[in-house]
């Protein structure tokens, strides 16, 4: 699967889950994940397609693969925050959403004047 499949994948599963269709979404984020086990965007997608479905344990697994691409990204850790927070344990939602302000400061001062963390 070539990089601009791999997107055009994702996106097409974002659609479908902004449009109800989960079974879909997650279908194509399963096929994403498969393809291109290194794809942040793929897991962190079927992440927070989990958790806003309540698949906490799916969530948490999806985010645990995204972070260990990216343990520094602002959204990840933010991710992991709101899983943690829902699942009941604040110390470990209180460790990533302080390592997302972390990320996001880091990155304000790589890019001065750019107040969206994460946003180069």
């Amino acid at each position: 699967m070539t990089a601009d499949e791999l997107q055009t994948l994702i996106e097409d599963a974002t659609a479908d889950y902004a449009l109800g269709d989960s079974d879909a979404a997650l279908a194509k984020l399963a096929q994403a994940t498969s393809a291109a086990p290194d794809s942040f965007e793929a897991w962190h997608a079927a992440a927070e397609v989990n958790f806003s479905l309540r698949r906490l344990d799916d969530a948490l697994a999806a985010a645990e693969k995204a972070h260990a691409l990216r343990p520094a990204d602002v959204f990840i850790n933010t991710t992991l925050s709101r899983i943690w927070m829902e699942r009941g344990d604040k110390a470990k939602a209180e460790h990533f959403g302080a390592q997302a302000k972390v990320a996001g400061w880091r990155e304000q001062l790589k890019n001065p004047g750019n107040d969206t963390p994460g946003l180069a």
